[in-house]
């Protein structure tokens, strides 16, 4: 059976893992959780990085530095995971769902500008397949509203638009290294903030409302409650496994990339012929290969084609199930305009097995069973 995922791992893990058990600090902010801060804001030019839990948490935080209440609005596509969603409603406020680009499966920048009320406080830019949005858009539009950005980046590590590491271009950026991401720490993520004066709140949160982060640096003698908080730091152990990973990441972004580039080439003659559909990465976009879908004719056509992998040994999937028509997203939030695109492409998209270190020969069995189906059918 050929997985549709591998968690990545490079072979030194374990090691790193064992190097925070000798140091009896497996509790968060080690020396990996340090190494791995110090690493992303390096690497992608971010102001400041800190790890946390999930990609899940990293929302929360940031929406919670957003200073979102109830009554509040944001605007965010419906072609998302429930994690997007989720953190704005947290905070009490509703999430106005627009449609989506067909081309990129991102949100469609020329929806926003309606959805905007007296209400709408921020714009969740959500980068699917790790394609940037057309943030250059957004971002004009929230400057001249005054709204905040959040970029939902969990499938956007190594990613770029115009230059810039999807994550650093909005207030918030959100990464994930859930075991289905390209670097993986099991269950973690990372918040990225843009501004310095958020820094300090940022910390504060994150460390059950406490000061700790200035009273470890000196910065005061003593360190007490001082505002509301959680714990959104993940164990050290965690970020000794990602330690690993981060330092091959070009070595993990090249495999991938070849992987994805692999795929392209082999369905670009269906594509060409309107069979299918393929990934879209508009000018100024580096991505990196997070996945590679293919776009059936309709629901169908894509359950006939996952089902023929399935007989065949192969294991693709489709993707999410729009927010806006789910239980929890009738009940908390709304879809502003019309659903051209959300839920017919959410019906044709199918992803097929893509992972660090999978083999050439099972890749071109993957292919060639893709294109057995798709020209007999």
């Amino acid at each position: 059976m050929i997985s549709f995922n591998v968690p990545p791992f490079i072979g030194t893990e374990l090691d790193y893992v064992k190097q925070a058990i000798d140091a009896h600090k497996i509790c968060g902010d080690g020396q990996f959780t340090k190494k791995c801060h110090a690493y992303l804001e390096e690497r992608f030019g971010a102001q400041k990085v800190l790890l946390t839990t999930s990609g899940t948490t990293a929302l929360e935080m940031a929406t919670i530095l957003c200073g979102l209440k109830k009554g509040d609005e944001v605007i965010v596509p419906s072609f998302t995971f429930s994690s997007t969603a989720t953190a704005i409603v947290l905070t009490g406020a509703t999430p106005v769902f627009v449609d989506i680009r067909p081309d990129t499966m991102n949100i469609d920048e020329t929806k926003i500008e309606a959805a905007i009320t007296d209400k709408t406080r921020a714009i969740m830019a959500v980068h699917y397949a790790g394609v940037a949005c057309e943030m250059d858009t957004i971002m004009e539009i929230a400057a001249r509203h005054n709204l905040k950005v959040i970029e939902d980046a969990a499938q956007g590590v190594m990613s770029y638009y115009k230059g810039r590491a999807l994550g650093t271009i909005g207030d918030f950026g959100c990464f994930s290294f859930h075991e289905t991401k390209n670097y993986s720490m099991g269950e973690g993520g990372a918040l990225l903030i843009r501004h310095p004066e958020d820094n300090d709140s940022a910390e504060i949160l994150r460390e059950k409302g406490t000061n700790r982060a200035r009273f470890f640096r000196g910065q005061v003698d003593k360190y007490t409650w001082v505002d509301y908080g959680s714990s959104y730091l993940p164990s050290d152990m965690n970020a000794a496994y990602l330690w690993a990973q981060l330092q091959e990441a070009d070595l993990i972004n090249d495999n991938r990339l070849a992987i994805w580039n692999t795929y392209a080439e082999a369905f670009a003659p269906l594509a060409a012929s309107g069979r299918v559909e393929v990934p879209t990465i508009p000018a100024g976009c580096v991505h990196n290969a997070h996945m590679y879908y293919l776009k059936l004719r309709d629901l169908q056509d894509r359950t006939d084609f996952i089902q023929y992998l399935k007989d065949k040994g192969i294991v693709a999937v489709f993707h999410y199930i729009p927010l806006h028509s789910a239980p929890a997203g009738l009940k908390f939030g709304r879809f502003h305009g019309e659903d051209r695109y959300t839920t017919s492409e959410s019906d044709r998209l199918v992803r097929l097995p893509l992972y660090y270190g999978l083999t050439q020969e099972d890749q071109q069995y993957v292919i060639n069973t893709a294109l057995d189906y798709l020209h007999k059918n």
